[in-house]
């Protein structure tokens, strides 16, 4: 299964498990030139920093069990934060969350207080909003691959506008001329988001 992807350059390198992609991205940084490499989370689009210390055993037991969603990611803010309190089992995180008081007086009103209301409220949202949730994050994903692989390239700005616009057929055409690997997973991830707009 493909969960992971890197790019050197505009070529891609590797696609596979992340365990599979980060040995070769080893492979490959260890040749001493090479053009700039990128690691992507398949499915989300984000890139991916990965820890190639140590042997390709290391790596591949580094990155055997573990997720490309359980990877820290450039200026993700919660990689690597400390676990705040709550029932583990539940998987309960802490946030802050920072409201007028109106709002925390109402909320404190609720059965249940604050935390029972808001996630009351999350669960609402999401089976309300599902859909156009699900359209978002597939856009952010395209979006994210071809800001960090083709930010300056030609064409770009108006590939992101025909890709939030939902235009696939202009999607394609602006694509067109990018190097084939890179145009080819762009249109992949793009295609999800035009797919979930028809459903």
């Amino acid at each position: 299964m493909t969960t992971t992807i890197a790019f050197e350059g505009d070529h891609r390198l590797a696609a596979g498990s992340l365990a599979d992609v980060a040995v070769a991205v080893r492979k490959r940084a260890g040749k001493g030139t090479h053009e700039n490499i990128l690691v992507f989370d398949h499915a989300t689009g984000k890139t991916l920093n990965l820890d190639l210390t140590g042997t390709e055993r290391d790596v591949r037991a580094r990155y055997m069990e573990t997720s490309a969603a359980e990877i820290e990611t450039p200026g993700d803010d919660t990689a690597g934060a400390p676990r705040g309190r709550g029932r583990p089992r539940l998987g309960v995180v802490a946030r802050e969350v920072t409201l007028l008081p109106r709002h925390w007086d109402w909320l404190n009103a609720q059965p249940g207080g604050a935390s029972v209301a808001l996630r009351k409220l999350v669960e609402d949202a999401r089976k309300t909003r599902g859909q156009s949730d699900a359209l978002r994050a597939r856009q952010e994903a395209a979006y994210r691959f071809i800001s960090a692989i083709a930010g300056d390239w030609r064409n770009y700005e108006e590939s992101t506008r025909a890709l939030y616009a939902g235009d696939a057929v202009r999607f394609r055409e602006l694509t067109e001329s990018w190097p084939v690997d890179v145009r080819d997973h762009a249109r992949h991830l793009a295609d999800a988001a035009f797919n979930s707009r028809k459903t």
